[in-house]
């Protein structure tokens, strides 16, 4: 109980540091999932949205995942209603590779194509994105593998173009990245009994300034997920999963001065399904929007959806 208390602790100490900053189930025993987030603001300053790890039935795994945004957006400052779709796209390879028994390394570098449907036509854009790079370490693992707690530290390293006349827009965010070097903390705790678990995450990235002298706001991430196996077999596991997460941005910065209606937060309710053959794993995920309140109202968030396949390694 004293190792329960010490997990809730943390994750508590982390969700209220975090608030200070305003405006996988296994074959067939263990749940080892790292929920961490991709993260950027508003339909994504790196256009990469927060989509985590979904549960991966293979904890170490390379694979590769799709996941769509969908936002509406003021045309401009003379129009008051929201009329403008904004879809981020993005198709990911991403990997979760063990060094040793405790630590893992997890990458990241995903291809976007973005557009949205403006009344002068629709504007595209599409590239590589940021590559995000994180090591992961586990901090507790209980005897009877009940409790779980993880700790990871990264880095986003700029591959993505950043379009300084973006910036401009009504979502800045509408980008292929931040063209800035951010660094990335996540801290993740799992309890699991029979064919129930929960999942707790919280993540922070912080963000720098790019060599256009613009800076994209901080991000806090927090998510709650439950999770329960359908079927499970010795080569095939069936499981649902559902939840909430959030997300809160700062504002963003210019020549070192804050810029309006650029912060927010939202959050979203989750439902999805995962399956597994052996080492192959895949699932899908629904995200829909239960708050939001982004750019000054000038966004609203719709919808997400993501898909992935893993091979286990």
């Amino acid at each position: 109980m004293k190792k329960i208390f010490l997990i809730l602790s943390l994750i508590l100490f982390t969700l209220n540091q975090a608030k200070t900053i305003n405006d996988s189930l296994s074959i067939p025993y263990d749940l080892s999932e790292i929920l961490f987030n991709e993260c950027d603001a508003c339909g994504c300053a790196a256009g990469n949205g927060s989509s985590g790890f979904e549960s991966l039935l293979n904890p170490q795994f390379i694979g590769v995942k799709y996941f769509a945004q969908h936002y509406k957006a003021k045309e401009n400052l003379f129009v008051n209603d929201l009329t403008q779709d904004q879809y981020f796209n993005t198709i990911q390879l991403w990997a979760k590779i063990p060094i040793s028994q405790k630590l893992s390394v997890y990458a990241s570098l995903p291809f976007h194509f973005h557009e949205k449907k403006t009344l002068q036509g629709d504007i595209n854009i599409n590239g590589i994105g940021d590559f995000n790079l994180m090591g992961i370490y586990k901090l507790i693992n209980s005897k009877d593998n009940r409790n779980e707690l993880n700790g990871g530290v990264g880095v986003k390293v700029p591959l993505g173009k950043f379009d300084e006349k973006g910036v401009s827009g009504v979502n800045p965010s509408f980008q292929l990245g931040t063209g800035s070097w951010d660094y990335q903390a996540v801290l993740n705790y799992r309890f699991q009994i029979n064919k129930l678990a929960v999942l707790l995450n919280t993540d922070y990235t912080i963000k720098t300034e790019n060599k256009k002298h613009y800076q994209f706001g901080n991000q806090w991430n927090y998510s709650a997920t439950g999770f329960y196996q359908i079927v499970g077999t010795e080569k095939m596991i069936l499981s649902s999963k559902a939840g909430l997460q959030g997300e809160v941005y700062d504002r963003n910065r210019q020549y070192k001065e804050d810029l309006p209606k650029t912060a927010g937060s939202a959050l979203y309710g989750k439902l999805g399904f995962e399956a597994s053959y052996k080492k192959v794993s895949l699932g899908t995920e629904l995200m829909l929007p239960t708050y939001t309140n982004l750019a000054g109202r000038d966004i609203e968030a719709k919808s997400r959806l993501s898909v992935f396949i893993n091979f286990g390694i």
